[in-house]
């Protein structure tokens, strides 16, 4: 891996804006952190952080005068994020961390280089680069580790997670994402010793790290270090006991499916009530519609019909979704048969509606509804192949 970075999102004209107007501020300004990271792996670049060794209130002034929008999203920490065209750059000046709760920092701006980086989380997200991709690893092994897929702390990992107790998931989605093989076992050891202090963050944050964490392609060995070291249950009380989550991955890459959260989350919280999962980690209306239309069928699916009837009643991603938790909990794949009649399920569409019944003079109200329901019932267990003429006759009676 050559220690330079390059990418779209280098060269792009915004990008070159920015840097360009930021360079009139008097101060040196470098790539950092995931675009750094992401880029030297060669993968997608979404997000452009940028670091400065001048304060904000100057980043301010070169952006305005550059006719470049600001918004101070992070300003008591030194952040400001500058809108260019349809790109957005998070803009931090260096720091030092003089004091932190668990939650939040009090910070003292510095033109030093490596006590900025001495402040991050690990050494992979301590990389730096220039406008020309140069790469500069102020550590020394942050390069190191983003080739060998380690996921370590910068210093002490107890230290570093008593300064921001968000950092004990960080650890486990990064390895998610990021890593390979075994996990450091000193990281381990001070996440273990150091639960209780998740009790201090906000739900949403918990929510935010662990749906992003549940996006990763391989989840299983991170997913078994938070039950090992205590972290799932103390923020996700209603998990179960070792989900089989490597027999679901298994399948999704049978079968090409990108990771889901939702059905992740649903593998992982099997058998509990949705709502305290909503709860626990302040999930959105969407995705606890998406999490209950994943919960487990009243009976398993054994046949065609079966998956038909849950491509219906769940469509077709959830009726899916629930097709795959279940083989992986048997530890099988599901037959591709089973996978197409939940396609075919999904498309059914009743035949009846309440302007046929309309028709045949029932009312619009409670009864029109009881009847659609039990007509719908009867075509749902014919195997969708009753027809219209049938059904009316049904209604009709």
């Amino acid at each position: 891996m050559a220690e330079k970075v390059t990418g779209e999102w280098l060269f792009a004209p915004e990008t070159a804006g920015v840097m360009k107007a930021l360079k009139t501020a008097g101060g040196t300004a470098r790539f950092v952190g995931g675009c750094v990271r992401d880029a030297l792996l060669e993968r997608r670049v979404s997000d452009v952080d940028i670091a400065i060794d001048v304060d904000p209130n100057t980043v301010i002034r070169v952006l305005t005068e550059a006719d470049i929008k600001v918004i101070p999203t992070g300003f008591a920490h030194g952040t400001v994020t500058a809108v260019k065209g349809r790109r957005s750059f998070e803009i931090t000046s260096l720091r030092e961390d003089t004091h932190t709760d668990g939650r939040r920092a009090v910070v003292k701006y510095t033109k030093d280089w490596k006590k900025d980086a001495a402040r991050r989380d690990f050494t992979m997200n301590a990389l730096y680069a220039d406008m020309d991709g140069s790469v500069h690893d102020m550590l020394g092994s942050g390069v190191s580790d983003l080739i060998a897929r380690r996921v370590r702390f910068i210093g002490s990992a107890s230290d570093r997670i008593q300064e921001d107790f968000l950092r004990i998931l960080r650890l486990f989605r990064f390895h998610a994402h990021y890593g390979e093989g075994a996990m450091e076992p000193d990281a381990l050891v001070a996440c273990a010793g150091l639960t209780g202090g998740l009790e201090s963050l906000a739900k949403e944050r918990i929510g935010s790290e662990m749906l992003k964490m549940l996006s990763a392609m391989r989840l299983s060995v991170a997913l078994d270090m938070m039950e090992q070291t205590g972290v799932l249950v103390k923020i996700l009380p209603t998990a179960r006991t070792s989900p089989p989550m490597l027999a679901l991955e298994t399948i999704e890459r049978r079968f090409g499916v990108e990771p889901e959260p939702m059905r992740r989350l649903a593998l992982i919280t099997r058998g509990g009530d949705p709502r305290d999962v909503g709860r626990a980690l302040r999930l959105s209306n969407e995705d606890m519609a998406d999490l209950r239309a994943r919960r487990a069928p009243p009976l398993l699916i054994k046949t065609t019909e079966d998956a038909r009837r849950i491509g219906y009643e769940r469509g077709e991603a959830a009726g899916k979704d629930v097709l795959f938790i279940q083989y992986a909990e048997d530890g099988a794949v599901p037959d591709v048969k089973l996978i197409k009649a939940v396609s075919e399920g999904d498309s059914q569409k009743l035949p009846v509606s309440s302007k046929d019944l309309m028709g045949i003079g029932v009312e619009p109200g409670p009864k029109m509804g009881e009847i659609l329901k039990k007509v719908e019932k009867l075509w749902i267990d014919s195997d969708f192949v009753m027809d219209k003429a049938t059904l009316m006759n049904e209604a009709r009676a």
